[in-house]
């Protein structure tokens, strides 16, 4: 299997995540809960992975570095736990349904409103300017996310969070398609208030990781209250950090695998893992954009402009159907569709067809999309289908 729907989940994992798994279960006891050795370890296993997660995105605060089950529900911890009735949000037009759905309900309820800015693609200032045009007297939270997860178009997140911090507004940015590839700066200099990131994609750790990093003063109500191992004796849910917002028993071998996913993007770097998925993308795209019937729908890859993924459609060819004969006939794994992400869609003009989305690994190699480029002049050219 040629393995291209990395933007979902990165697999393979590197081997040295399935071993930290493996290893993880031999003295998984209750972090933080006990003084036994097994109890210090799993600790020193939580506290190794938030000082890598610091070094990694230039943090120096390893106690604000919260630990969670996914990107997901990073997001609504910041969502939920910043704003107040009648407060204004700003968002981009190519946000994913982590940020769009809890807003949602929360103007569906009257207890929000939110506006949407337009994304002009390897255009930051004619980006910035939306952005500057939806800010208004009420808003507090500006959420963004660094790159589109189907069109791989990038927000220039530093001027936007700059342009945030000017009108007194919160920045967060959501990292799903970027951490681990791009480099993304939270140091004090940083516009960035709240980084939502998933643990399962560009860090390579499992799935059911994700991570909150706070690089600021903004309180952030606690979404879940229970057992923090810290303050026991009080009624009231701990208010410090990360004790706050980690309720519950942590997912000790995600975070161990998490760790190890660190340990294997900051050996390779980020700069040499994006030089080398925006240069199998570039590839891809100038192969297609020879095909007739294939159908592009933006500018090729850069580094400064783009994520490395890409979407595309074959003419009078259901976006779902090429998916299905790239896995059936040629053992290439993509996805199809709307990606979770209807706003992007809807603002391409692709929401009535989807697209096609390729994303490469670290693992990927230019073998693969030598075959993928083959798998998709086939289909373009004789357009068989048969289930």
């Amino acid at each position: 299997m040629i393995y291209l729907d990395n933007a979902a989940t990165t697999h393979p994992k590197p081997k040295m995540v399935n071993y930290a798994v493996i290893n993880a279960l031999s003295y998984s006891a209750n972090p933080g809960r006990a003084g036994h050795r097994m109890s210090i370890k799993a600790s020193e296993t939580v506290f190794n992975c938030r000082n890598k997660l610091c070094n990694l995105f230039n943090f120096d605060k390893p106690e604000n570095v919260i630990l969670t089950p996914g990107c997901t529900y990073s997001l609504n911890m910041v969502i939920k736990g910043t704003l107040s009735k009648g407060d204004h949000v700003v968002i981009s037009s190519f946000e994913h349904n982590s940020v769009l759905r809890p807003l949602q309900k929360l103007s569906d309820s009257d207890y929000i409103t939110y506006t949407v800015a337009d994304v002009f693609e390897a255009d930051n200032e004619r980006t910035l300017e939306s952005f500057r045009k939806a800010i208004q007297d009420n808003t507090k939270l500006v959420i963004c996310t660094h790159a589109s997860n189907v069109f791989g178009i990038k927000l220039p997140i530093y001027s936007i969070g700059s342009l945030a911090h000017y009108y007194g507004v919160m920045f967060c940015v959501d990292g799903a398609q970027t951490a681990g590839i791009h480099s993304i700066d939270m140091s004090c200099d940083s516009p960035i208030d709240f980084l939502c990131l998933p643990g399962h994609k560009g860090l390579y750790g499992p799935m059911g990781t994700g991570v909150l990093i706070i690089n600021t003063n903004y309180a952030v109500d606690s979404l879940c209250e229970g057992g923090t191992g810290s303050s026991t004796i009080d009624f009231k849910h701990p208010q410090i950090l990360p004790d706050k917002l980690e309720s519950g028993t942590l997912n000790l071998p995600g975070i161990a695998g998490l760790s190890a996913g660190v340990d294997f993007v900051a050996r390779k770097s980020t700069d040499a893992i994006l030089k080398h998925e925006i240069n199998l993308m570039k590839k891809l795209y100038h192969s297609l954009s020879h095909m007739n019937n294939v159908i592009l729908y933006t500018q090729e890859p850069d580094i400064n402009n783009h994520a490395p993924l890409l979407s595309f459609n074959i003419k009078d060819t259901d976006s779902e159907d090429v998916s299905y004969l790239l896995d059936k006939n040629y053992s290439i794994a993509t996805r199809a569709g709307i990606h979770c992400s209807p706003l992007a869609h809807k603002y391409m003009k692709t929401d009535k067809t989807g697209t096609v989305r390729i994303c490469p690994s670290a693992f990927t190699t230019e073998y693969d999309i030598n075959v993928l480029e083959r798998a998709i002049y086939n289909i373009s050219k004789f357009k068989k289908f048969t289930k």
